[in-house]
């Protein structure tokens, strides 16, 4: 059976349960939450070693080829461009939907959030380059670990090759283990979404929210169905763009429902490999660097949110250089979250609300009830954007084998 339809089955069944089981057994007790928490643990247990060994022998085949600094470079321009593309649809959206406003909370912040680039800039240097595996949460420590041992494989092939050897037999050892992990999700994926519904009714039910929820749902489908695969087109003269899409749906199901982007990274590194035919020297470098800096779903997010906050506490206009300030900061913010791979949206619509300041520093408490679900968008955007990202560079580095939609896992 197809993951996806496994995933589905599982998603089915939880929204399901939301409905069917009592409301003490999902709040008061806390089980559906543990066992929510142990399934999302389960894939992201072997992410680390995964990611690094495999990014290490990609990236020593990359510079083998001589084509490691071309697949960095085709990588930082779409991760760039997709998020200046979401952004600026977001924005352009909800200054076309007038969505109602939100009433004012009482509540006041009680502590200042950062994003801590500081700090997450000192731990991609630790005291011992092993600590950078100790993090399961802040993946880019390890891969720059990886990538330096790649590298440093390159330059000397005779010497390195039982290093090699080794990285690529560990590679596919952890590949076997993270398969079986990512195939049992499905059954995870009961609790996962049947705590994420009891959530969403409880928020559909006030009716202040719906507005934006749906504003949302639309521009998933639009940058789902029309916008990324319209660009695959164009840019790939690929004649089928929706099989990418296809091959991305398990991925957009766990994301959505998880909000993970680092058990998102798992499942796409997969289907990258095994549904599209992607060469692992490609996904298992340039997936990895879209989990960490391309949260363009992020980027659009934020910058809605925080218009809706504005036009929140204030009848006037925005005016036209705030909105590019708020378009730029939501973007630039987005290539800081790599830390964190769930609330990430919104703590930097938190941080953008304390900067912008002029009374608006308890703006983000306005959603704060709807934050996971916001998260659950944000993180759905960025799986279609890793998936689509990676098949681009992919094409244009030729480290494609087509593959045919009936051998898709």
């Amino acid at each position: 059976m197809k993951i996806w339809i496994k995933y589905l089955i599982g998603i089915a069944l939880g929204i399901i349960a939301a409905f069917v089981l009592p409301e003490n057994l999902l709040t008061d007790t806390g089980i559906v939450s543990f066992l929510s928490d142990i399934a999302i643990r389960t894939v992201r247990f072997l992410l680390v070693p995964l990611v690094f060994f495999s990014f290490t022998v990609a990236v020593f085949k990359l510079r083998d080829t001589k084509k490691f600094f071309k697949t960095l470079l085709i990588t930082l321009l779409v991760i760039v461009s997709s998020t200046l593309l979401l952004t600026i649809l977001g924005l352009v959206a909800i200054f076309i939907v007038k969505l109602p406003r939100i009433p004012i909370s009482a509540d006041r912040v009680i502590q200042g959030e950062t994003l801590n680039i500081f700090e997450n800039i000192k731990l991609l240097f630790p005291h011992s380059a092993f600590e950078s595996l100790l993090n399961g949460m802040y993946l880019l420590p390890a891969v720059i670990f990886a990538g330096l041992l790649g590298i440093g494989c390159a330059v000397d092939k005779v010497d390195s090759k039982p290093t090699v050897a080794l990285f690529d037999s560990l590679t596919k050892v952890c590949n076997a283990v993270m398969n079986f992990f990512i195939d049992i999700f499905a059954i995870g994926l009961i609790a996962v979404t049947s705590l994420w519904m009891f959530q969403f009714m409880d928020v559909l039910s006030t009716g202040i929210y719906n507005g934006l929820i749906i504003l949302l749902t639309v521009i998933l489908f639009i940058v789902a169905v029309i916008i990324y695969p319209l660009i695959l087109y164009l840019v790939c003269k690929e004649t089928r763009p929706y099989r990418v899409l296809f091959a991305s749906l398990a991925t957009f199901f766990a994301a959505f429902f998880s909000g993970d982007t680092n058990l998102t990274l798992a499942l796409a590194m997969r289907h990258n490999r095994e549904s599209l035919g992607i060469k692992r020297r490609s996904t298992s470098t340039v997936t990895p660097l879209f989990a960490i800096f391309s949260r363009a779903g992020s980027a659009l997010v934020v910058a809605i949110s925080f218009i809706v906050i504005f036009r929140s506490y204030n009848a006037l206009n925005i005016s036209f250089s705030d909105v590019v300030w708020v378009a730029g900061f939501a973007a630039i913010s987005s290539f800081f979250l790599g830390a964190l791979p769930t609330g990430s949206t919104f703590l930097a619509l938190t941080v953008l609300c304390a900067t912008y300041g002029r009374g608006f520093e308890a703006g983000y408490l306005l959603l704060k009830p709807v934050a996971f679900i916001l998260c659950s968008f944000a993180a759905a955007l960025d799986s279609l954007t890793m998936i689509f990202g990676t098949y681009i560079v992919s094409q244009k580095m030729k480290t494609t084998e087509r593959q045919e939609i009936k051998y898709f896992i």
